[in-house]
């Protein structure tokens, strides 16, 4: 056996591993070099970030077209609406609970922090609006998910209730969708290599600072991460989607790990559908429809970190948390989650939202986002994982419901599909 065929011998998730290990060991010895290396990252990032908006648009309108019932869409959309607000209202008591416990927040330095001011967070009424676009061309090409989201629900409904005359582009559409998914199944093969060169240059470039400097922090983030992963998503699993869960994540471990890399949820879209239908036996009618919703609304990973940094924030304030303080961040928290957007980051700037909620000033919630910020990368890389893994549960738990679940992939045989 050649070299090259041993390498695509070896399962994605495996190489995909080792590269994550090679990149960080590359990382702490030759730190330095992690410039010339940096390509490659950027390189999968952007190969990623081409599918999306194309992805987006195209499967969820071939979605809708093979549920060949329009009224079946309100069902499975307030399904999957209904329990990603479930797993956000958990998450934000999740990383609340989190912080109280271990209370990274004390004793914090702030006064030497920088400020880093913010800009007002989108009202609710602007959020609402926005999901009509006044140009659909416009949303295209900025990527405005929930725009994306709205203008191909309307196009699979189009095509379903022009019947005969719509199935041409019925058939147009899922002929497209299996194409593009065939198309991110070339460039997952990308993904060892593309994760290597990530993880490397966001270790080098700060990675002993985190544990030095916000130490309690990222250790509150990992846990609160961990808990809602081990503990929220695997109970949803065993008795809503009923699958077994350690082949279930075993399963999805390439998108979760693409998902830590690239610590964007959007960018993880393409990798997520294709582990939903290969290794999950999740329908295209499902995932195509509950994952990029999941992109746009499903933030565990953000929604735990707004209610911790919110509970570290009062406690590095010295502010009184009482059971009124609690409920405004936990309801605060969740909204703020539902519209963040699927970026990097992005999580620190609706911290203003819920900090104002509770009486923190916009000077203070600068200083906290001014402490942080340097440090955000490894934290917002560790809590996209959770919100990757909520996506995929709910797409799940749906799947079962919609009786759209194959269990001979996960269920029915001891042997789990080895690539994705």
């Amino acid at each position: 056996m050649t070299p090259l065929r041993r390498w695509f011998a070896i399962p994605l998730w495996r190489r995909v591993l080792g590269a994550l290990a090679l990149g960080l060991l590359f990382a702490f010895i030759w730190p330095e070099a992690t410039s010339a290396v940096q390509f490659m990252g950027d390189l999968f990032v952007r190969a990623i970030r081409m599918l999306v908006v194309p992805i987006v648009l195209v499967t969820i309108a071939a979605g809708i077209t093979t549920l060949g019932d329009p009224k079946r869409i309100g069902g499975l959309g307030g399904r999957t609406v209904g329990l990603f607000a479930l797993t956000t209202a958990l998450a934000v008591s999740v990383g609340m609970a989190v912080a109280t416990l271990i209370r990274p927040g004390e004793g914090v330095p702030l006064g030497r922090a920088a400020p880093h001011a913010l800009g007002e967070p989108p009202t609710p009424y602007e959020q609402l609006i926005g999901i009509i676009p006044t140009n659909i061309v416009d949303a295209l090409a900025k990527g405005d998910m929930l725009a994306i989201i709205f203008v191909a629900i309307l196009l699979g409904i189009g095509t379903l209730l022009a019947g005969e005359a719509g199935r041409p582009l019925a058939t147009l559409l899922q002929a497209t969708s299996t194409v593009l998914l065939k198309i991110v199944g070339v460039v997952m093969e990308a993904t060892p290599f593309g994760v290597f060169a990530l993880i490397a240059n966001a270790v080098a470039a700060n990675g002993a600072a985190v544990f030095v400097n916000v130490g309690w922090l990222a250790l509150a983030v990992v846990i609160g991460s961990a808990v809602q992963v081990l503990l929220v998503h695997s109970l949803l699993l065993k008795f809503l989607a009923r699958l077994p869960v350690a082949r279930f994540f075993r399963g999805i471990i390439d998108a979760l790990v693409v998902a830590f890399s690239t610590a964007s949820s959007s960018a993880t879209l393409p990798i997520a559908m294709r582990v939903a239908e290969k290794n999950l036996g999740i329908a295209p009618s499902v995932y195509s429809t509950t994952l990029p919703l999941g992109a746009s609304i499903g933030k565990d990973g953000t929604a735990m970190y707004v209610g911790l940094l919110s509970m570290f924030s009062l406690q590095a304030f010295g502010v009184a948390v009482t059971p009124t303080v609690y409920g405004l961040v936990l309801l605060t928290g969740a909204l703020a989650a539902f519209g963040t957007a699927p970026v990097p980051s992005a999580s620190l700037f609706m911290l203003a939202a819920v900090l104002s909620a509770v009486g923190i000033a916009p000077e203070q919630t600068a200083l906290v986002v001014g402490f942080v910020l340097p440090f955000d990368r490894l934290l917002d890389m560790t809590r996209t994982v959770p919100s990757a893994s909520a996506n995929l549960t709910v797409a799940a738990a749906v799947a079962r419901w919609e009786g759209e679940l194959d269990d001979k992939v996960l269920g029915g045989d001891d042997q789990l599909p080895s690539r994705a």
